[in-house]
């Protein structure tokens, strides 16, 4: 009897043992699809495999929009993640969301894990950080608009420079087509491309109450003479195929690397696919501006997304999300992060890290997104944007914008039905979040 008694003795101390030793699970909910899935599991596993204290979940929930409906879902249902990766314009949305939403400088702060914010790119932090600095959310994959283009094609076309304004890209496009290309230029995520960037490019307002950042009683003002003015054109430019509409999101992509189109407007982050892809030389080039508008451009808005902590946890585990974002923030990380896929560093350490590395100079351009960012330092025009319900804003403007594609619309009507839809939206917002 005493013998048994020693051993099941022995065998609930091993098991308070083992239950004391085994790492605590921090889930993370993420819309990296394809070769970035591969990547994201990467840096999980590297985490985990540093320490045993914790063990990163890292799971793929789909698209932007997919992930994010998800996590709301669960959380309603008490079952959410600890992390989930939210895109750009979804920020005001997790901003409302006050008894949801932990905010990482206070996960950080309460974990006693440090977050030098000086570090952080301006144009980065600034566009996820309250009026009075605090950070809401961790930057992950920030990119910005570039303007990739063929250099065969140009050569081909006899083109020996990138076009600077938007007038000579309508030039450049037609001499394109002339030469035997199929379409001059092609745009994908066309709404935060030749409408967001557009704006913040040309220092021009998209709304009121510096860009929705001041209050929720901000309204929609991209429907103006600038915007409206070179999307006609765009309109116009495709009688002969100097533009070619692509889609809503990235799926142009294609039309860029099998070599239909010799330029494309589109994220920068495209740089591993296109890297993959094209079997011709390519570059990147900073953004048209509008010398109508501009005498010079300002600075680009970012896009991607960045990792909000949801609460509901237990404290421990919070220690282990601050610790990953500690990880995932460093030079180190960050430098491998960019230059696998195009993203741009967030940190300045990280920016250093990789020209250290000799990576822009073996591949060139690849700057050109940290660039543009920080070309200028940000105005209220192109500090970013903060709307409430921009996710169903920015399908508004999707589906005006075919309106203009297809004909049907004129740009300036598109753009005057957009806003008015729009600022409906930002109006129930603004009523629901008072």
């Amino acid at each position: 009897m005493l013998k048994k008694t020693i051993v099941a003795a022995s065998i609930t101390a091993a098991l308070f043992s083992a239950a004391a030793s085994a790492a605590v699970e921090v889930n993370w909910w993420h819309a990296m699809g394809g070769t970035n899935t591969e990547r994201v599991n990467k840096i999980a596993a590297d985490f985990n495999a540093l320490q045993s204290e914790f063990t990163i979940n890292a799971v793929y929930k789909g698209n932007y929009t997919e992930t994010m409906t998800a996590a709301i879902a669960a959380f309603r249902a008490k079952k959410q993640p600890h992390i989930v990766q939210v895109f750009e314009v979804g920020t005001a949305t997790m901003m409302a969301a006050k008894g949801a939403v932990y905010p990482v400088e206070q996960v950080m702060n309460d974990s006693g894990v440090e977050l030098d914010k000086s570090d952080y790119l301006p144009a980065v932090i600034s566009y996820y950080q309250t009026p009075e600095g605090e950070l809401l959310s961790m930057p992950f994959n920030s990119s910005t608009p570039v303007l990739w283009y063929n250099e065969d094609a140009f050569a081909k076309a006899g083109v020996t420079t990138a076009p600077k304004t938007w007038d000579e890209v309508a030039s450049v496009s037609k001499k394109l087509v002339d030469s035997g290309m199929k379409c001059g230029i092609a745009v994908g995520w066309q709404s935060w491309g030749l409408i967001e960037n557009y704006s913040a490019w040309n220092n021009i307002p998209l709304g009121t109450k510096q860009n929705g950042y001041a209050g929720l009683s901000t309204e929609l003002t991209f429907n103006n003479k600038n915007v409206s003015g070179n999307l006609q054109r765009l309109a116009d430019m495709q009688k002969d195929g100097s533009f070619t509409y692509g889609g809503r999101r990235g799926g142009s992509l294609a039309m860029f690397t099998n070599g239909d189109c010799g330029m494309w407007i589109n994220s920068s982050a495209y740089y591993g696919s296109i890297k993959g892809q094209a079997k011709f030389k390519y570059a990147q080039a900073m953004m048209p501006f509008d010398s109508s508008v501009a005498s010079g451009p300002q600075n680009s808005i970012i896009g991607g997304a960045t990792l909000w902590t949801l609460r509901g946890h237990d404290k421990e585990d919070y220690k282990g999300v601050a610790e990953f974002m500690k990880y995932l923030s460093s030079a180190e990380v960050q430098a491998w992060w960019h230059q696998e896929t195009g993203y741009v560093p967030i940190t300045t350490s990280a920016y250093k890290l990789s020209q250290e590395q000799g990576f822009y100079k073996e591949n060139p351009g690849t700057d050109i997104a940290i660039k543009q960012l920080s070309l200028n330092t940000p105005t209220e025009n192109s500090r970013g944007i903060r709307f409430g319900n921009f996710v169903q804003i920015r399908d508004i403007i999707n589906a005006e914008m075919e309106m203009i594609w297809n004909g049907s619309k004129t740009a300036e009507t598109a753009m005057n039905d957009a806003a008015a839809q729009g600022n409906k939206l930002l109006r129930k917002f603004e009523k629901a979040n008072k």
